[in-house]
């Protein structure tokens, strides 16, 4: 342990401001994944990403959509919109933001490659009409445009093009591009530099147009992200004062670190889902004992599976009560179906053995399930709890741990048989979930998400109808039925919804917020 905090403190002496600079230092058990604004969608990495890459739109302490590179917008006619840019914004290398680095960027972001073309893919054809007014033709009627366009981060055209980066990264095939290690945003900080596995650093941008407008709040200079795996390590560093603030502490050391002297808890309901996904769209599944077929195309297995599922045990036992057990896919700030929603298939490992014997499985089958390691809250555990469920009604399942950045490269490959995912953040509206992760995959940003790759045409039609349903009421009962048909075919298995404490060293302010985003210009170190 000496060993591991001494090397943490070279580690960051290494990193250290400019004298008189506030530092605010801070761990998770998972590394930064790429600079790239458009090639990975993911916690971490959207974190430290929309410090330096901004949007059109932010989102205040509500998650509500306020202005941000664009100062206002307004709906021209039925498929068209116009954004107003902030005018005086310059990227991090002194160019100015145009409308032709929005245009850039939302073309950018709809390649193939990109991470977040089933958010862009939705946004449309954007054009520039000046130097600060860009229109977007929407493919239909859009009642959440605003939505997509927050989600992407906008980039210097000159400069992408300058360095090869006219494309983004290909993650999933582990593609290294010079925009995957450095960036040029217009954001409230710089990025500075990236040593994977050891940390990320970026610094105040003293030119930032949002210190004219009173929107840095807080007092850090500099921030300093260091990927911490061990849990014991990550904490007794935050203890000593080697760090300010662990995102993610974990749940059995909750009780002990609220009696800290030197530390300080604050918790609240994350808005994600954390559900399991099965792969049913190959005729014969990869990591199974099952030769010939796929057992997961079959409904009764799928339910048995469930059945077998004892949530309250998980919620009880792995995360020490800190998660609310819910059968639906939908993050509990959206506006339908309620989060309280029971599951789809109620605990029952009698039941499980028998819809496992009906489809053909009387002694069960092997397989595989795969987890990160060090993404959502306990996940090793949880997936562990999960083989011993399965073991008790005749599926036995291997274990793939592996860290996030192999875990996202082998799900994005279709290369799992089941895997643990999770789904939520600043999302405020079903749409954000059914297009993205329960549409059937169709290669042009829809399902992009849907990493189990089933495909059914009537959910489809409803999601698509819901899409661009300008009248509030029918698209909600459009959003209630596609949701009720994923939960009668269980597509996918609903576990929990994350509760996150933040652990921080007493002194330092901070704002939780339910999509789990940490806001640096709002913190103040001592």
């Amino acid at each position: 342990m000496r060993r591991a905090l001494a090397a943490l403190a070279a580690a960051l002496a290494l990193a250290a401001a400019p004298a008189g600079a506030k530092s605010f230092r801070w761990s998770s058990q998972g590394d930064f994944l790429t600079a790239d604004p458009h090639a990975q969608n993911e916690g971490i990495n959207n974190l430290l990403g929309y410090h330096f890459h901004e949007r059109l739109t932010a989102r205040d302490r509500a998650l509500k959509i306020i202005p941000s590179l664009a100062t206002s917008w307004e709906r021209v006619n039925e498929t068209t919109w116009r954004f107003h840019l902030r005018k005086g914004v310059r990227f991090h290398d002194g160019t100015p933001f145009t409308a032709d680095d929005v245009v850039f960027s939302i073309e950018r972001a709809q390649l193939p490659s990109s991470n977040f073309k089933t958010f862009a893919a939705l946004v449309g054809k954007p054009r520039r009409l000046d130097d600060h007014t860009v229109e977007i033709a929407t493919p239909g009627p859009s009642p959440i445009l605003l939505e997509y366009v927050n989600t992407i981060m906008i980039m210097s055209k000159a400069w992408a093009l300058k360095h090869g980066a006219a494309k983004p990264q290909d993650f999933k095939n582990a593609e290294d591009t010079f925009a995957s290690r450095n960036a040029n945003g217009t954001g409230p900080y710089r990025f500075v530099s990236w040593e994977p596995e050891v940390k990320t650093v970026l610094r105040k941008n003293p030119d930032w147009w949002g210190l004219r407008e009173g929107r840095f709040e807080g007092n850090v200079d500099e921030i300093v992200y260091r990927p911490i795996k061990s849990d014991a390590t990550r904490m007794a560093a935050l203890v000593s004062g080697e760090i300010d603030f662990v995102l993610d502490p974990p749940l059995q050391d909750i009780a002990r670190l609220k009696n800290s002297p030197a530390v300080r808890i604050v918790e609240g309901p994350e808005n994600r889902v954390i559900f399991l996904a099965m792969e049913q769209a190959s005729e014969e599944l990869k990591y199974t004992s099952v030769k010939g077929k796929n057992p997961l195309k079959d409904l009764r297995v799928r339910q048995a599976l469930y059945a077998a599922i004892d949530v309250e045990a998980i919620r009880a036992q792995v995360m020490r009560g800190q998660s609310a057990p819910t059968g639906s896919m939908v993050p509990p700030r959206v506006s339908s179906p309620p989060a309280t929603e029971p599951r789809a298939v109620p605990y029952d490992p009698a039941r499980a053995r028998k819809l496992l014997a009906e489809a053909g499985y009387p002694q069960g089958f092997e397989t595989q399930l795969l987890c990160p390691n060090n993404r959502y809250v306990n996940d090793e555990r949880i997936c562990t709890a999960l083989a011993a469920m399965f073991a008790k009604v005749g599926v036995k399942v291997s274990l793939a741990l592996l860290p996030r950045a192999q875990f996202f490269q082998k799900v994005d490959l279709t290369d799992f048989a089941i895997h643990l995912y999770g789904w939520g953040g600043a999302p405020t509206d079903p749409g954000l979930v059914l297009g993205p992760v329960l549409h059937s995959f169709d290669g042009k940003g829809r399902g992009d998400f849907n990493s189990g790759k089933f495909a059914d045409p009537e959910l489809d039609r409803l999601i698509r109808a819901s899409e661009v349903e300008m009248d509030a009421a029918k698209r909600a009962a459009l959003m209630e039925q596609a949701l009720q048909r994923v939960r009668t075919n269980v597509y996918t298995i609903p576990l929990h919804r994350q509760v996150i404490p933040w652990a921080v060293r007493k002194g330092v302010t901070v704002l939780h917020r339910p999509d789990n985003y940490l806001e640096m210009t709002w913190v103040k170190v001592p």
